[in-house]
């Protein structure tokens, strides 16, 4: 997925050797996704919290050479495909570039434009928006705009997680 680039990637759970197992696609799991990128491109971070059934599950990773909106797809891709099993998922971004490319069906008109903008160039982060589809086929996913850095605990918890991760490169 991210061929030539460096990428650290960190997992940690809330209870010890916890992970996200799913049943099925009867229970719920909340994602909450951020991206963070100093300059654009530049150093990057992203951050993924995902809770289900009482369990956390926090990933985070960084790139050298990124743009937000890719740190911000690889939250939404790391998170899905952490899931062992296909989950019912709500994804919380503070991202209109990722909730809108799917609430808004923008996604499919890239695929049915053959990933070309309505303005004729080349869909930028292709490669990921194909790799979150891939989950989004095995999973159902709803996808929820939240605001950035206001009043949403998890969704600011995820941005000092990228933001961290961020400067773990950066440095």
């Amino acid at each position: 997925m991210t061929e030539g680039r460096e990428q650290a990637v960190e997992a940690e759970t809330a209870a010890a050797g916890a992970t996200l197992t799913t049943e099925g696609a009867e229970e719920e799991v909340v994602l909450y996704t951020d991206g963070a990128c100093s300059g654009n491109p530049g150093p990057g971070g992203w951050a993924a919290i995902l809770r289900y059934k009482g369990r956390e599950k926090v990933l985070t990773g960084a790139e050298e050479q990124t743009t937000n909106n890719r740190m911000e797809l690889m939250a939404v891709w790391q998170g899905l495909q952490s899931l062992k099993r296909p989950a019912k998922v709500r994804v919380y971004s503070d991202s209109a570039y990722v909730v809108n490319a799917f609430e808004q069906g923008w996604i499919e008109r890239w695929q049915q434009n053959g990933w070309r903008t309505a303005r004729g160039t080349d869909v930028e982060n292709r490669d990921l928006w194909e790799a979150i589809l891939e989950e989004w086929k095995r999973h159902e996913v709803t996808f929820i705009k939240v605001r950035g850095h206001a009043d949403d605990d998890l969704n600011n918890r995820a941005d000092v997680l990228a933001v961290t991760a961020m400067k773990r490169v950066k440095s």
